[in-house]
């Protein structure tokens, strides 16, 4: 596995159907290190800890491979890294290939795979339209958590 993106974002208000939602799925590439914690990365947030983030999703990771497929899907559209809610955009390591509680080192930490990413109404935000979740799902490039054990 090969870290091509570290991303980050703090909560911010947007509004969807004329009413404010807080959402932390912007998420923005950074240069050089970033410290990887227990509940997250520096500069990182989940605005809602009920669904988002915890022990349990401390980093999303998402194949920088599946970009292609989207860029296909969605011609009309500018996916930089990070525009899944990505906080690691990697090479190598995909979906198929990876099982829960499988260990990864990153750097001087280590990760475990803890689930799949099942995305909410708020990748529909991210990208400005509905179906986006569906399409997500079907295509069955979620990407997957990680723990942090160290």
């Amino acid at each position: 596995m090969k870290i091509i993106s570290v991303n980050v974002g703090l909560p911010r208000l947007v509004l969807r159907n004329g009413e404010p939602v807080s959402t932390g799925i912007f998420k923005q590439a950074v240069a050089g290190r970033v410290m990887l914690r227990t509940l997250n990365l520096d500069g990182d947030r989940q605005s809602d800890l009920s669904v988002h983030g915890g022990p349990e999703k401390a980093v999303y990771l998402y194949p920088c491979e599946h970009y292609d497929f989207w860029k296909r899907e969605l011609p009309e559209m500018d996916l930089p890294w990070g525009v899944f809610g990505e906080n690691f955009t990697t090479e190598g390591l995909f979906e198929t290939e990876t099982n829960i509680g499988d260990r990864f080192r990153i750097g001087s930490a280590e990760v475990m795979v803890t689930q799949p990413r099942m995305p909410c109404y708020k990748l529909g935000i991210r990208f400005g339209r509905t179906d986006i979740v569906k399409r997500f799902l079907v295509s069955e490039r979620t990407g997957f958590y990680f723990s942090v054990l160290r």
